[in-house]
């Protein structure tokens, strides 16, 4: 059976970087002017010579995003429910060589939780745990789930990697969307920043999206951890990634995030730096490529950039995060998988949503329909 492994194999990593570096502007000139785009045209956008029309491609970007989502934001957020994991991940509060409090949330702190969110606005919830195989697990998620699905219309999940047959029992479960997390599509770097667990295996990762798609879910999230290596590469193995995957389980939604690289306890520096005007490029890049993807801004970014980055192409952005088991009420202390950068309240967001001309939508999706 067909896997993006097949698709993933026909391209090395150097020979991709060479084609982004060497683009021309004469090649972002003629991307610019087309109207339909490929993934050649994506990775002409995400060069170097493409910064000088990052004003240009902002606007086109703007107007695309508005055509097809219209001046809408949704708003969610995520709830940790452990920080357990068996893995040894460098750049990870979580890593299992952190000799932290570990902490897992019970039925009742779990609706404690979820009552301080409903209290806050929210209606689209991300459940987020690290990857403990033994004990967060297929069975803590689905009674999880349980426990909180008559709360929320939208539920999304961020955890570790599952069978065709777990997701399959998520999405009967009620589980809208599954986001996971190449980290990076660079092999040998890979196997650098996750040296023990199952995580480690570069190729069961990979194949996740696959199992996902499989499994019927409605939307699959994508992305790569902006700071593990060059961005500009990581980045098109990603949206070829996400075109064979649109293409293979096509009647599936897809979005994109863009996690940069945020201190932890006990973690590395990154090992290459992302400015701001290097993630506005990005998501014009993909936005003029792909007009369908669903775009997220999390509160990993600081406040000047979200203000500025809703216009453009943004289509969903958390607020008021807590990246800790228990952090809005039960257990504030317990230890963050990062920090965040956007520390205002979910009101002063929504203010600015507003201000900036948009909605910030709450509700987008009605499970009796599902």
């Amino acid at each position: 059976m067909k896997k993006f492994k097949s698709v993933f194999e026909n391209y090395d990593w150097e020979t991709i970087k060479l084609k982004i570096y060497q683009t021309t502007s004469k090649e972002v000139v003629q991307s610019l002017a087309k109207t339909k785009r490929n993934l050649d045209d994506f990775l002409v956008l995400l060069s170097p010579a493409a910064q000088p029309y990052l004003e240009q491609m902002a606007q086109e970007c703007h107007r695309l995003t508005q055509k097809r989502f219209g001046k809408t934001i949704q708003m969610y957020a995520p709830l940790y429910l452990s920080n357990e994991c068996q893995n040894i991940c460098t750049y990870c509060g979580f890593s299992l060589d952190n000799k932290i409090k570990r902490k897992t949330l019970m039925d009742s702190e779990i609706k404690q939780e979820v009552k301080a969110l409903k209290d806050l606005g929210f209606d689209h919830v991300l459940l987020v745990s690290g990857e403990a195989n033994y004990t967060v697990n297929i069975n803590y998620f689905l009674n999880a789930i349980e426990v909180i699905q008559k709360d929320f219309s939208t539920l999304s999940v961020e955890v570790q990697p599952l069978s065709q047959e777990e997701y399959t029992l998520l999405h009967k479960a009620g589980v809208y969307s599954v986001l996971v997390y190449q980290e990076t599509y660079h092999q040998e770097v890979y196997k650098k920043y996750h040296t023990k667990g199952k995580k480690s295996n570069f190729d069961f990762r990979l194949d996740t999206p696959d199992r996902i798609g499989k499994a019927g879910i409605h939307k699959i999230g994508l992305g790569v951890l902006l700071g593990l290596e060059d961005w500009r590469t990581d980045s098109f193995f990603n949206a070829l990634h996400l075109d064979y995957l649109q293409k293979t389980y096509w009647k599936t939604k897809y979005s994109v995030s863009f996690p940069r690289l945020r201190p932890a306890e006990g973690t590395v520096p990154p090992n290459f730096i992302m400015d701001d005007k290097d993630l506005t490029q990005l998501i014009c890049a993909y936005r003029l490529w792909n007009e369908d993807l669903e775009i997220s801004i999390s509160t990993r970014e600081n406040e000047t950039f979200r203000n500025h980055i809703i216009p453009i192409g943004t289509t969903s952005m958390s607020a008021g995060s807590k990246t800790n088991p228990g952090g809005y009420v039960v257990d504030p202390q317990s230890l963050e998988q990062f920090e965040i950068s956007d520390e205002r309240s979910v009101s002063e967001i929504a203010h600015i949503i507003k201000q900036s001309g948009y909605e910030p939508v709450w509700k987008d999706w009605e499970k009796a329909f599902n």
